[in-house]
């Protein structure tokens, strides 16, 4: 009886330890399978209120209901988005902690002499809008297309201005490869945001802008204002008679001003792409991608793979108009 007993108790403790084993084996392998099962924080490293910001709460609702577990945004403002970029790169990399980053992030680098984390810090797991800039003049200037517009400008060195909303943004990156590969002696005004900018453009005060989509939706249609060309790889849906620099033979104005979750780079793969994933479905829906175009932003969902190589090309590509524009922002 004795020897029965033990043997069965040895029996036993050979299976439990063969299922702590699949256990341990398991989680090493699906680490997401718990996940989440606690509270997320979505940092956005920009104030209240703004597109970011907005669309940071979106998702941060739409996990909330369907993962059942709080998802809160926490706004870390200060140095150009790198302070709650940092906070990111350097958190514990389990997937609690995700930033909501916009194209200054891979631009930073090229235009900061001095950034507290490396972009090989951070990993891109979902993108889920972008924007786009359009040259836009006032309905004064004496230019109805690109072309036009060219001609004046060369015809009348330095008497002509862009503005930009803000020095170093990828308006005046814009402005700047214009200048460059047009051959264009224009003045540069930066403006602290898009909305004071266009201001000026209605009232003729400023000669021509790069005007980000979101300020320039509600002027549209407006008689005071021409629209003359658009960055981005292809035409913008909300005004697709409007030609693409691209499309006019300008290179490098392929990319997107862009809105992408990033994680710290040592997370797991499969809690990035779980988390990737499940933003992707909630958003890919009539009413979020309505939500998303009413904040004046194009829908764009991509993760993965895909999304890795898109950032890649982005990056290099801002640097190099950087570098030979030689712009710089002071620390």
């Amino acid at each position: 009886m004795k020897q029965t007993l033990l043997r069965w108790i040895g029996a036993a403790a050979a299976a439990c330890g063969l299922a702590c084993a699949q256990g341990a084996a398991f989680g090493q392998t699906d680490p997401a399978a718990s996940y989440p099962d606690r509270q997320i924080r979505i940092i956005v490293p920009y104030s209240a209120g703004g597109s970011t910001d907005a669309l940071g709460r979106l998702v941060a609702a739409e996990l909330s209901n369907a993962w059942k577990q709080p998802v809160i945004v926490e706004n870390k403002t200060g140095a150009s988005g790198m302070i709650g970029n940092d906070l990111v790169a350097k958190a514990a990399p389990d997937g609690y902690t995700v930033l909501l980053g916009i194209t200054t992030i891979i631009q930073g680098p090229y235009l900061f002499t001095k950034i507290p984390y490396a972009t090989t810090d951070l990993v891109p797991v979902a993108q889920i809008g972008l924007s786009q800039d359009f040259l836009v003049v006032p309905a004064r200037f004496p230019a109805n297309t690109l072309e036009e517009f060219i001609a004046e400008v060369k015809s009348h060195p330095g008497k002509y201005s862009y503005g930009s909303y803000g020095a170093a943004t990828s308006s005046n990156i814009h402005g700047e490869m214009l200048k460059q590969q047009a051959g264009l002696d224009l003045t540069h005004i930066p403006y602290k945001g898009g909305a004071p900018q266009l201001t000026d453009v209605i009232g003729g005060q400023l000669d021509a802008a790069f005007i980000d989509v979101g300020n320039l939706r509600a002027q549209i249609k407006s008689d005071k204002i021409k629209i003359l060309a658009s960055t981005g790889e292809r035409r913008s849906e909300i005004l697709p008679d409007v030609r693409s620099f691209t499309e006019l033979g300008y290179k490098d104005f392929e990319p997107y001003g862009f809105f992408t979750f990033f994680l710290p780079a040592r997370t797991p793969r499969p809690i990035v792409d779980k988390l990737s994933a499940e933003i992707i479905r909630l958003l890919n829906s009539p009413a979020n991608k309505a939500k998303i175009e009413g904040m004046g932003l194009q829908p764009n969902f991509i993760g993965g793979a895909e999304l890795d190589a898109l950032i890649k090309r982005d990056s290099l590509i801002w640097g190099s108009v950087i570098k030979a524009a030689n712009i710089q922002v002071e620390q």
